[in-house]
Order: structure tokens, then C-alpha cells, then sequence
């Protein structure tokens, strides 16, 4: 047994159906008496009736969060909540929200209610990400750590298939890079492969039938353990990837993960044979050095959108993400290696098989 340390995040989780019906008692519970409801502009009809059942709790909707947090979408969030004087950010959906209410608890320390609606797993951590001149930075501060997360499978079951089947793989991510982490542990390992095989049986399911609710609770399951893995562990290259792609040229987020997985998993196919053989277990396989093509396969089974270019990556897009993201690496088992990553972006671009 190899030394390590874990830390363990304090949240406050409400998980089951029919749970938002109790988010009004839970929010004065915490002592908030004036919150924002924020949503993106598609999830305002949402929002309003989130606010409705509040009461007089909600001071109202905020509808403008938008893909990767631009630094003037946040300043501008920041400055409303100040003047409404807002003691708590409801933050209903996925990444995108989630995200522009950790911008402003960033800057104001106002406490956050995450409610997701999809698989995003930003509610389990206290990672934050700003886009300014086309480049993403992220960056870990306690302050951006919701207070309250409330978990409701019937809030998803709107969720259409192809975005559930995109975000269930981008959760799939954050547990997948745990398992060979800088400062990976038993625990989150544990966690990690967990939520891998929620995702691979749950998301199928999904796919075939969007109302099955067995499926889409075990989804949301997978979902909450990735975002702790994320929240515990660091990130590697499969993320630096992914925010270089969302960073520089504004790509969906959930899809540029989902797209992006097998490719940086099939990298670091030698680099942590451990990591690899629980993954493989956990999707099933029997070769952990088929584990990069098995995420592939699903990703057909799925629907997924196969090329990056499907997505919008223009054609020099491999090669320019692949020299920002060597010139500025995050941590990974495997050093970053040029003509490689150029090699498979190219192979992403295209949709190509990363084997």
C-alpha cells in the first residue's frame, strides 16, 4: 500500500427522487433568506418555476449563464448579486450555471445551492474555470464549494438523449483521469471505479429509453461519484485538453470531453497499469490496453457526435491545441509528448479510431 492523503470536501448532499420538492425547507434550514435562482437562458421557463415554488425566498431569476464562464458574463453576475444583495446563488443545470455561480462566490463569497440537471459533476468541487482572450484558466478555492447539492433524477428525465448520453461521458472523464492522478487514493480509486460502472450500464439504458428512471437515477449516482473524484483529485491530460478545446475555440463542453476520452485514455495506455486494469475492469474488458478503442465503441453505441470537427474545430485546430497544451501542462503520468498528442488530435478531428 502505497502512502497517501485524502481530504474529504464538506458538502451537504440530498439524493432521491422528488428531493427538490424540499429545497424551499433546506434553504431556510441554511438560514438564506433572499436567493438568486441562475440558470442559462434555455432554462429561464425552468428557473421561473423553481422560483415560483420558492416563494418568497427567490428574488427573482437570473438567465444568463453561457458556456465556459467569460470573465464579463461573471463581472456582470457579480455585480447583481451585489446590488440585490443576495444571500445564496440556486444554481439550477449543468456546468455552464454551476459554473457562473462559483465566478461570483469567488468574488463575494455568497453561498451556492447547486440543483443539476445534468451530469456536469462541478457541484462535487471547488474547481472553478474563467475564459478571458480566448484562453481558459482554472484554479481550486474553497469558497466556490456549494453548500448545498440536491440531487433529483426527475429533473433530468427531460434531459434529451444525446446531450444525457455527452454529459454522462464527460462525468465518466473526472473519474477516469482520478484513477491515475497525481494524487490519487485508495478511496477516490474506489469511488472512481464506481462511477465508471454506473455510467457504462446506466447511459446505454438512457439512450434506448430516456424515461427510465432506474437508469437515469444509477447515471446521476455515477454522475455525484465522479464529481467527487474530481473534487478530491487532480486533473491530467485528457483535461487540459478539453479546456484548451473550450478555452480556444468555444467547443460544447460536454462533447469535447465525451469526443476527447478515448483518445487521452488510449496515451496513457502504458503509463499507470494499475489505473488502466481497474478502468478495464470497471468497463468490462479484459485488456487493459483496449481500454482507449472500449470508450470508443461506446461513444458509437451512444450517439455521441465521433469527430471534433463535427463540433466545430476548425482544421488547424489539432495542431494549435496540441502545442498549447505542451507549452502549458497540467500533471500527467506520461510526459507530453508533441508528434503524439498531434497524432491522436488529428485522429479526434476526424473521428478515427485512437488504436
Amino acid at each position: 500500500m502505497f502512502p497517501f492523503h485524502y481530504q474529504n470536501l464538506p458538502l451537504n448532499v440530498y439524493f432521491g427522487k422528488g428531493r427538490i420538492r424540499e429545497l424551499r425547507g433546506i434553504l431556510q434550514e441554511n438560514g438564506y433568506r433572499r436567493v438568486l435562482v441562475m440558470t442559462t437562458p434555455d432554462q429561464q421557463p425552468a428557473g421561473e418555476r423553481l422560483a415560483a415554488e420558492l416563494g418568497d425566498l427567490a428574488a427573482g431569476v437570473y438567465p444568463h449563464a453561457v458556456m465556459h464562464v467569460p470573465t464579463e458574463v461573471a463581472q456582470a453576475a457579480v455585480a447583481y448579486v451585489r446590488e440585490q444583495q443576495i444571500d445564496c446563488c440556486v444554481a439550477l443545470g449543468g456546468g455552464s450555471t454551476i459554473g457562473l455561480a462559483k465566478a461570483v462566490a469567488l468574488e463575494t463569497a455568497t453561498p451556492i445551492a447547486a440543483v443539476p440537471t445534468t451530469y456536469a459533476g462541478s457541484e462535487m468541487t471547488a474547481v472553478y474555470g474563467l475564459t478571458e482572450n480566448g484562453r481558459k484558466t482554472t484554479g481550486k478555492d474553497l469558497r466556490v464549494l456549494p453548500k448545498v447539492v440536491v440531487y433529483d433524477p426527475d429533473l433530468t428525465l427531460t434531459l434529451p438523449a444525446g446531450i444525457s448520453a455527452a454529459s454522462g461521458i464527460n462525468a465518466m472523464a473526472h473519474a477516469v483521469e482520478a484513477l491515475y492522478a497525481e494524487n490519487k487514493n485508495p478511496i477516490i480509486s474506489m469511488m472512481a471505479s464506481e462511477s465508471v460502472r454506473a455510467l457504462s450500464r446506466s447511459l446505454p439504458a438512457i439512450v434506448q429509453n430516456p424515461q427510465d428512471e432506474d437508469a437515469r437515477a444509477q447515471a446521476f449516482y455515477g454522475a455525484w461519484l465522479a464529481g467527487m473524484c474530481l473534487g478530491a483529485v487532480g486533473m491530467a491530460v485528457h483535461h487540459k485538453i478539453c479546456h484548451t478545446l473550450g478555452g480556444t475555440f468555444n467547443l460544447p463542453h460536454a462533447q469535447a470531453h465525451a469526443i476527447v476520452l478515448p483518445y487521452s485514455v488510449h496515451y496513457n495506455r502504458n503509463a499507470d497499469d494499475e489505473a488502466m486494469s481497474r478502468l478495464a475492469e470497471a468497463l468490462g474488458i479484459d485488456d487493459p490496453q483496449d481500454c482507449g478503442m472500449a470508450l470508443y465503441r461506446l461513444n458509437q453505441s451512444l450517439g455521441i457526435p465521433m469527430a471534433l470537427a463535427e463540433i466545430g474545430l476548425p482544421e488547424h485546430g489539432a495542431q494549435e491545441v496540441a502545442q498549447i497544451v505542451c507549452d502549458s501542462p497540467y500533471y500527467n503520468p506520461r510526459p507530453y509528448v508533441y508528434d503524439e498528442l498531434y497524432d491522436l488530435l488529428n485522429k479526434a478531428h476526424h473521428g478515427l479510431p485512437p488504436r
